[in-house]
């Protein structure tokens, strides 16, 4: 089907070169896939904050930030929100990973994809205020919760002096921001670009408002079957939290410089439902357009592609928005699908930039990870959904990574092989 397109075909190839993480799946992207591939949840009951009046109680947290907590000194960290604190780390790991390129003066980028800014920063100054009043609010509580926190931190850091910039598309923030990235590249506005997504949403009033939307599921008493995507009785989708970035230079200059090169970022689409704030369009019209698109932007067919790692979150209308949308661009010949989100839950901003480092990993290993508890495909959803204890092999071959936020963003993006 048609899609809107750049024909990037035509444009230099930009090579991932780089990719960090920090995810409830572990800490390095090794481990981020092997959780995945395991297939198993990392959901759990949320004891670090106080839960117990909530309809939810729990989520998928940070776990393994000792495998790169030395990037980002102890006393810095203090003075950041989670959400910067992930996304500087993961950062800062994926510029080590890609053997620390360096560009000109002004010829370098950062783009981050954040949803909420410093929440849990809010949360606790909002408290503090209540109890002790206007001199009790830390100082530092403005610099701490702007969403841009983590774009300025990871520029101090790598001491780049291009543009720094923040995209806020709920949940396709951060595939977003790496789309945008290509763009920056192909266009020749900058030499290396980091880019990714960073979100902390596991605190009391932000669980509490999606609770009260009914959004997330109450499987509270069994957290690790709680998400399950595409599943018949799936009743919505655990929070998570962390971050994934990943560094972009054009092809030429990544061999020219002997990097290694993980894959290509090869094409990118973003489109809007205008239809609701939280409501996707019944028929995924919109999701299609944006597949369509990324694919074309890439000079593929849809039959190119060989596998895709779907936005699955778990919620009855997303998802079955999202196969409804999978079968206007694949017809009868659908690809292997898998959502990750059923392991390590929905990272909101973060959840594009992490999930397009798994679709990387998925396409390296030529494995398309299960998704985890997935029973019994909804009737009427005609997609290919892997499930069950292993991964399924597939041919070496483009991928496609779906993101689809609140507001009716949606954001696809191709990789391919070298």
């Amino acid at each position: 089907m048609p899609g809107p397109s750049r024909g990037s075909s035509a444009q230099p190839p930009v090579a991932i070169t780089g990719m960090g993480v920090v995810t409830p799946g572990g800490c390095t992207p090794d481990e981020l896939w092997s959780t995945l591939r395991a297939g198993r949840s990392t959901a759990a009951e949320l004891t670090h904050i106080d839960l117990s009046r909530h309809r939810v109680r729990i989520g998928c947290r940070v776990r393994g930030i000792e495998a790169v907590a030395g990037l980002v000194p102890p006393k810095e960290a203090r003075r950041m929100d989670p959400f910067a604190h992930y996304g500087t780390a993961a950062a800062l790991a994926a510029h080590l990973d890609a053997g620390s390129p360096a560009a000109e003066a002004g010829r370098t980028a950062i783009v981050v994809g954040n949803a909420v800014g410093g929440r849990a920063t809010s949360d606790l100054e909002s408290a503090n205020f209540t109890t002790g009043g206007p001199a009790k609010v830390n100082p530092l509580m403005p610099l701490m919760t702007m969403p841009n926190a983590a774009a300025a931190q990871i520029a101090m850091r790598l001491g780049w002096t291009g543009p720094a910039l923040t995209l806020a598309n709920t949940c396709a923030s951060g595939a977003d921001a790496i789309g945008h990235a290509l763009m920056l590249l192909q266009t020749g506005r900058a030499d290396v670009v980091v880019a990714g997504g960073c979100e902390h949403t596991l605190t009391p009033v932000t669980l509490a408002g999606f609770g009260n939307l009914s959004a997330v599921s109450f499987r509270n008493d069994d957290p690790e079957h709680a998400s399950r995507p595409f599943d018949v009785d799936r009743d919505g989708f655990v929070m998570g939290e962390g971050a994934g970035f990943v560094v972009l230079e054009r092809l030429a200059d990544a061999t020219a410089r002997g990097a290694r090169t993980y894959g290509l970022l090869a094409g990118y689409a973003a489109t809007a439902d205008a239809h609701h704030l939280a409501m996707p369009l019944p028929d995924g019209a919109g999701a299609a357009a944006a597949m369509a698109g990324a694919i074309a932007d890439a000079g593929l067919a849809p039959e190119d592609i060989v596998h895709v790692n779907a936005h699955g979150t778990s919620t009855p209308y997303n998802d079955r928005s999202e196969a409804a949308a999978l079968a206007k661009v694949f017809g009868t010949a659908q690809p292997p699908v898998t959502a990750p989100k059923s392991v390590i839950g929905h990272l909101i901003g973060a959840a594009g930039a992490v999930e397009l480092i798994a679709t990387v990993q998925a396409m390296r290993h030529c494995e398309v990870p299960p998704t985890a508890n997935h029973e019994q495909l909804e009737p009427g959803m005609d997609i290919d959904v892997v499930h069950g204890d292993a991964p399924r092999t597939v041919r070496p071959g483009p991928a496609l990574s779906n993101s689809f936020g609140f507001g009716g963003h949606n954001a696809s993006v191709v990789v391919m092989p070298v």
